[in-house]
């Protein structure tokens, strides 16, 4: 049955830009259903459901708000006297043209928001990541809205997602959702927002780091000769403080400045600067490129179909027997599941456990080490990361031979 009252209230789930709170009209009927008003205020403002004393034309202003009021529980006295039930939509719509004195806009998607919110975005791989929620949401509800993307839709969407897809995964898409909400509560386009008691799950993910043993046996791993090279890189992204594979393959010689390469990475924009190491130049010159820094590029037009095949590569790398009277192939390998983002895992997991203070970490990852810093905090940055990546390294030393052939 419709509610026959409607409250004025201070919308606190959200503050707006000036700090203030929008005033909604909220009532009842198959769910809560809260109506703009266009006025908003403070909370030392709002006393009692009204404007108080402090608000600049608080009277007028009152008495606005309280015609709006009447007007919208006359509709609901009238439904409930017929004995009527009505949508929340269709509520909405009606009391809309009541209080505003037109026909309702047509409510935009929630696509069409996404769409705007990735208008904003110049990164390629932020792109192609929401163009795949969006074609999501697409196969799972077009014409969605925020009002309907409530509490119980994203967990129907979950449910929908889980059956082809595995947590994090379709966590990802979640959380671009919960992006596009935030972005249309910070321009003011809704005050809704369904995550506030919706939880987006997470998995613990598999290990994707080696131990310092291990790291050393891959390094002195008597692989095949195709596999060389692969595992050559794996270290020398190691040895790089975990580089990003894109922004080793695309490096140019002109980066290396005074014994260090220097670059912005592709994906943040945020600029390093990491010292090379005997160990990485070995790596450095032995693949040396004619127009790149390695020779990756000079041999793949795109760096992509180089970091397939070096992923292929180094999960073969491993005892290798002939079986059968075909002698086919048998491998079984040291690291099944390894690929070239491990090198940065790997890093910060040995820096961790010898000692390397957190925040450094942090610092050599490139989580505080951005365009930003000024040069007198950048040199102190290199210096202890400098130190840091020689620990490391040593460390690893220690733990056998390190071939150079």
């Amino acid at each position: 049955m419709v509610a026959k009252k409607a409250k004025l209230v201070l919308d606190k789930r959200r503050a707006k830009k000036d700090g203030s709170f929008p005033i909604v009209i909220e009532i009842r009927n198959n769910d809560k259903i809260r109506i703009a008003t266009s006025y908003s205020s403070i909370p030392e403002n709002w006393v009692n459901g009204m404007f108080g004393k402090k608000e600049s034309n608080y009277s007028r202003k009152n008495v606005i708000l309280n015609e709006m009021q009447n007007n919208v529980e006359r509709i609901l006295l009238e439904l409930s006297d017929n004995h009527q039930s009505i949508s929340d939509k269709d509520l909405r719509d009606r009391i809309s043209r009541t209080i505003i004195g037109k026909e309702p806009k047509k409510e935009k998607t929630f696509v069409e928001y996404l769409d705007e919110f990735v208008s904003i975005k110049s990164n390629k791989g932020t792109q192609s990541v929401y163009a795949t929620t969006r074609s999501k949401i697409e196969k799972f509800d077009p014409n969605c809205t925020f009002e309907s993307m409530d509490k119980k839709w994203l967990t129907s969407l979950e449910s929908w997602m889980a059956q082809t897809m595995k947590i994090n995964a379709y966590a990802i898409h979640l959380r671009n959702i919960r992006a596009v909400f935030n972005y249309a509560i910070d321009e003011e386009y809704t005050t809704l927002y369904p995550f506030r008691k919706f939880k987006i799950k997470k998995e613990e993910t598999r290990k994707r780091s080696l131990t310092v043993e291990q790291l050393a046996m891959l390094r002195d791993y008597d692989c095949e000769e195709y596999q060389k090279r692969y595992r050559d890189l794996f270290m020398l992204m190691f040895y790089l403080i975990g580089i990003n594979a894109a922004d080793l393959f695309n490096a140019k010689p002109a980066g290396v400045v005074d014994g260090r390469i220097e670059y912005k990475r592709a994906k943040t924009g945020k600029l390093y600067s990491i010292k090379i190491e005997p160990e990485a130049l070995v790596i450095i010159e032995r693949y040396k490129g004619r127009e790149y820094l390695l020779n990756i590029m000079d041999e793949y037009s795109n760096h992509k179909d180089f970091l397939h095949r070096m992923g292929t590569g180094l999960k073969q790398i491993g005892e290798c027997k002939r079986v059968g009277l075909g002698g086919k192939k048998e491998i079984t390998p040291l690291f099944p599941d390894i690929s070239s983002y491990w090198a940065r895992h790997t890093w910060a997991t040995i820096a961790h456990k010898i000692g390397v203070p957190k925040d450094v970490i942090s610092m050599a990852l490139g989580h505080s080490f951005g365009v930003a810093t000024t040069d007198i905090y950048i040199n102190y940055d290199n210096d202890k990361i400098d130190e840091a990546n020689r620990m490391v390294i040593d460390y690893v030393n220690e733990a056998g031979p390190n071939r150079s052939d």
